[in-house]
């Protein structure tokens, strides 16, 4: 199987070192980049030929598109003519339906959508793929394989993905968000930045395990740590008076409508 990859930009260049780390052999990867001194890193550091779009679209079996939203349209019409049905086409293009893949390639080939987020840079990406008219579920088991060495992947519907483009696709701003601002409140109570930095950090990190390896309810993992009259209750009391928890259910309502207008155009 030749995948192409099209686009090697961050996000692109990142789905290529998993795909090579995973056991694809270089020769077995073909890669487009229009930016010449990108071209050409991509092509000494990771072994693998890198062509104009036209081109990877012939050789390859699978095609994952990986650039930015506004230059599928113009990246889809250059390739249509050498995408054939047999051809999988796998979209990491934010806001861009299935549909409006499906109708810029006349040979109706099967698509696969995808919604990752940036995590996917460190390998632990969050990726949510649904599939497009003609695909089928060896055409989600097909992308889930790719995307497996980069993060967990999960299927929804493509109804779904508004919701988790606000959930998981821009997620990581909002944890950047509330580390920053824990560190600042460090600072504010005397403590050096970076000290504040690597307390939250490594905060953040065993949390997180903590939800993943144990499987309870972040409200049981809450109220372990908050003894009744103890610093955790006065400071959740703090939140809940500001009202953050509504605040964060405004702002993600607020992302998933701003992600069904952009996929509207």
């Amino acid at each position: 199987m030749i995948v192409g990859v099209m686009g090697a930009g961050r996000l692109g260049g990142a789905v290529l070192s998993g795909l090579l780390s995973s056991g694809h052999a270089p020769a077995d990867v073909v890669v487009a980049e229009r930016d010449a001194a990108r071209a050409s890193e991509v092509a000494t550091r990771h072994g693998v030929e890198v062509h104009p779009p036209a081109t990877v679209a012939a050789k390859a079996d699978v095609l994952l598109i990986v650039v930015k939203p506004q230059d599928v349209a113009t990246l889809l019409t250059e390739v249509a003519p050498q995408v054939s049905a047999g051809t999988l086409v796998v979209s990491l293009a934010a806001g861009v339906t299935t549909a409006a893949i499906e109708e810029r390639l006349p040979s109706h080939p099967p698509v696969i959508r995808v919604m990752t987020n940036t995590p996917l840079l460190v390998g632990e990406a969050m990726s949510a793929i649904c599939a497009g008219r003609y695909a089928g579920a060896e055409h989600l088991a097909t992308a889930q394989g790719l995307l497996a060495p980069v993060g967990q992947v999960t299927q929804v519907s493509e109804a779904q993905l508004d919701a988790v483009t606000a959930l998981s696709g821009s997620g990581p701003a909002y944890f950047f968000y509330l580390v920053d601002a824990m560190i600042e409140a460090g600072v504010l109570l005397g403590l050096p930045r970076a000290l504040a930095a690597q307390l939250i950090t490594q905060t953040a990190l065993g949390s997180a395990r903590m939800l993943l390896d144990s499987g309870e309810h972040p409200a049981i993992l809450r109220e372990a740590v908050t003894s009744p009259g103890g610093t955790t209750v006065a400071a959740l009391r703090e939140l809940d008076r500001h009202g953050v928890r509504a605040a964060l259910l405004d702002a993600l309502e607020a992302a998933s409508d701003r992600s069904r207008e952009l996929g509207r155009g």
